[in-house]
């Protein structure tokens, strides 16, 4: 058994940031990951490039070590690792947190089924960055799933890699509003993919086909699967969506070779190990994010991300394509956000201690997370939690009860005019 002031459990951006900001503030930190990579979904679900806008000094440090937010998925997981050791970090692959050391209402560790057996580590301070919240959960913190009227979640995807594209006609189309504009043959995108769709040469969910730019010429990064109805907290439902999705993947590749110019010999490179996860768990915190912060753009004196810009990006839960901006219910463009601040509150659970959450688990309403949820926010999420639990583990003090700006200098630069 070893002592530490500060265990993250999960490797993704939101764990890799809070690792690497609690190491940077003198903290002994160790970072728990079940998979073999570092990286989260950018790694394990072939997600990229890395989205959304945040201005934070860890994000741009650690996308500086990248390269920038088109990432290569073959090595990335290294450059994190380096990066991390690098800052002092002890990293445990292969790790799969299966139980928490509890005395009353304070988590005091994590129990991992590690490869030799059970092991037990103690720390002053634990964060949740798993994504689904394992730690949490098993803590017995309460949480929501779900939107509201039905809990439907958003739908699962599979993304993936094709190859053999002609540079000379690689075609990239990021979203919906996109898709109405760019052509092909005359036709827009949305067109050409709507009419395979009612034909039956598209899955009846898929009706935008998204194509990214990767870092290689000759390929894509396609986001364009969707399996609808997933809990992703069910083993049951992740395998359905997992053969559900690579099949489709498949249909998908067909389609781009019948119907875009320079694809005619594209094939599938690159097919991710885990199908990616948009929502499950949002557990209760102190704060709640709502849809009208990220909306009119609030500022938070207690704020732990600065600036947090991406849209209320909810794929649509009961079939194809994006849930509507004002109404989730129908289908339509994704409403824009302004930048926002995201608050401290949101990481605390309401009566645990010694125990946060950071990514796609913080408290937060269904709306607000289809913003907050994106890779580069939940880094920033995790550098913020990362600076709370050291801060609190080199002063002795409660994680509710840190001093938010004195650990503020360390994660943003906030102008005097961005004041509530």
């Amino acid at each position: 058994m070893k002592d530490y002031d500060v265990i993250v459990v999960g490797g993704g951006p939101a764990g890799v940031g809070a690792a690497y900001t609690a190491a940077g503030c003198g903290a002994k930190t160790l970072l728990l990951e079940r998979a073999g990579r570092l990286g989260g979904t950018a790694v394990q679900s072939v997600v990229g490039p890395l989205m959304g806008g945040v201005e934070s000094l860890v994000v741009d440090t650690v996308l500086k070590r990248l390269g920038g937010h088109c990432i290569d998925f073959r090595r990335v997981d290294v450059e994190l690792y380096d990066l991390l050791r690098e800052r002092g970090v002890e990293i445990l692959l292969h790790a799969p947190v299966s139980g928490v050391l509890t005395a009353g209402n304070r988590v005091q560790g994590v129990e991992a089924e590690c490869r030799e057996g059970k092991r037990a580590f103690h720390a002053r301070c634990v964060i949740d960055c798993t994504g689904d919240g394992e730690v949490a959960f098993r803590a017995g913190v309460p949480f929501e799933i779900g939107r509201d009227g039905d809990g439907l979640m958003q739908p699962v995807s599979i993304m993936y890699l094709i190859a053999g594209v002609d540079p000379a006609r690689r075609f990239t189309c990021g979203s919906e509003q996109e898709a109405r504009v760019v052509k092909v043959n005359g036709r827009t995108w949305e067109e050409v993919v709507l009419e395979a769709q009612a034909a039956g040469r598209l899955p009846e969910t898929v009706s935008v086909v998204r194509l990214y730019a990767a870092v290689r010429d000759d390929e894509n990064i396609i986001n364009a699967t969707q399996v609808n109805y997933i809990d992703g907290c069910s083993s049951a439902d992740l395998t359905r969506a997992e053969i559900e999705g690579r099949r489709q993947a498949f249909q998908i590749v067909d389609f781009l070779r019948e119907s875009l110019p320079g694809y005619e010999n594209a094939f599938l490179s690159q097919m991710p190990a885990a199908v990616g996860v948009r929502e499950t768990r949002r557990f209760v915190g102190v704060a709640r994010l709502e849809k009208a912060d990220c909306i009119a753009g609030r500022v938070f004196d207690d704020a732990v991300v600065h600036r947090a810009c991406f849209s209320i990006d909810i794929h649509n839960p009961a079939g194809g394509g994006q849930a509507a901006g004002r109404d989730e219910h129908e289908v339509g463009t994704a409403e824009r956000a302004k930048p926002y601040d995201i608050p401290y509150g949101v990481l605390i659970p309401r009566r645990i201690d010694g125990l946060l959450f950071a990514g796609r688990c913080i408290s937060a309403s269904h709306e607000a997370l289809a913003s907050c949820r994106v890779m580069c926010i939940a880094m920033a999420l995790g550098a913020g939690g990362g600076a709370a639990a050291a801060y609190a583990a080199k002063h002795g003090c409660e994680l509710r009860t840190v001093p938010v700006s004195e650990i503020q200098p360390l994660l943003f630069q906030r102008k005097s005019s961005e004041k509530l």
